[in-house]
């Protein structure tokens, strides 16, 4: 406690804010488990569940076979059975090897069952590049999730989004997808106990501006933030919004943005053709074309798998300085 007898402010990481929300999730509810690759003895392929094993024990901290769609669709069925699972697929590439089950199972049977079959499931993968781990381990899915209707999909690009976000996911009587993007595991930061519960129904306004809107999630958050500190030394003030949640996204902040600076950059690591990006620049031109004073700019990867050597992967990625740019092209 502070001398003023509130909590202090605690030093973390992303990594280990996720790892206390696992742990504060399994004892809250003894039907929540966990259940994945490598999740047990070894601690999680990136360490978010390292201790945990030990902590429950086996029954609630479960290694998997190497086959994501048997796994996910064992936490399908336990999840229709009354549990809480959360399961980790290590990297979003692998969940294509899930995709029947969560596009034909899990988002589907609470509608093809009348309402009687809800899918209290949530399922936790990494995305993103930047850590030279080839096209295999790199590349950004999560707007292909987004698409689908009967899931949720949320982007905790903060510690205390990583910390929070777990629990509304597990009270969401629907599928609930995280992605987690790899860059941001070693994040460390001050961790303020919570207000109230986190919101995973809105976007939020991470920095306010006046001239244009960066609109961004995930691993694009630091450099959407940090190319908004390099154009205000140009007297341009850039609002940083972080969409936190990809479906459903809140239109009312996309709007609301737009019409408060009447520019708008999306920032988006997945490849520019039928992207998350593409979506949200229709959506403003459908409904603010008149608020534009400037065409829509997309910064997104080049369309190419994600190379292994680390300067064609920084070159493939988008970067601050092309942040910058595009803002200079709708700025003028």
């Amino acid at each position: 406690m502070s001398a003023d007898g509130q909590p202090k402010e605690a030093k973390t990481t992303y990594r280990e804010a996720m790892r206390e929300a696992l742990r504060d999730a399994l004892r809250a509810d003894d039907r929540v488990f966990l259940m994945g690759e490598d999740v047990g003895r070894y601690g999680g392929c990136f360490g978010v569940s390292l201790g945990l094993l030990e902590e429950f024990g086996p029954e609630r901290i479960r290694d998997t076979p190497l086959s994501e769609s048997a796994f996910v669709g064992a936490g399908i069925g336990a999840a229709l059975a009354g549990m809480r699972p959360i399961v980790e697929i290590m990297t979003v590439n692998f969940s294509l090897l899930a995709l029947d089950q969560i596009l034909n199972n899990a988002a589907t049977l609470l509608h093809m069952s009348g309402g009687q079959l809800p899918v209290p499931l949530v399922i936790r993968m990494t995305t993103g590049a930047g850590r030279q781990l080839a096209a295999q381990h790199s590349h950004s899915l999560e707007g292909w999730y987004a698409h689908i209707p009967g899931i949720r999909v949320l982007a905790p690009a903060t510690i205390e989004d990583a910390r929070h976000m777990l629990a509304p996911a597990l009270a969401d009587p629907d599928p609930v997808l995280i992605f987690e993007h790899g860059s941001l595991y070693n994040a460390s930061g001050e961790l303020s106990p919570p207000a109230a519960p986190v919101d995973i129904d809105h976007a939020t306004v991470r920095r306010p501006g006046t001239d244009i809107s960066l609109i961004t999630y995930g691993g694009s958050l630091s450099k959407a933030l940090a190319a908004a500190d390099e154009l205000s030394t140009e007297g341009i003030s850039a609002e940083v919004v972080d969409l936190r949640t990809l479906r459903p996204l809140d239109n009312e902040a996309i709007t609301a943005t737009v019409a408060r600076t009447h520019r708008a950059v999306i920032v988006d690591e997945a490849w520019r053709t039928g992207s998350l990006a593409a979506e949200i620049s229709a959506r403003i031109a459908e409904e603010s074309f008149y608020e534009l004073d400037a065409p829509v700019e997309r910064v997104c990867s080049a369309e190419v798998p994600i190379p292994y050597a680390r300067r064609l992967e920084e070159a493939a990625l988008p970067q601050t300085a092309d942040i910058v740019a595009a803002a200079h092209r709708a700025v003028g």
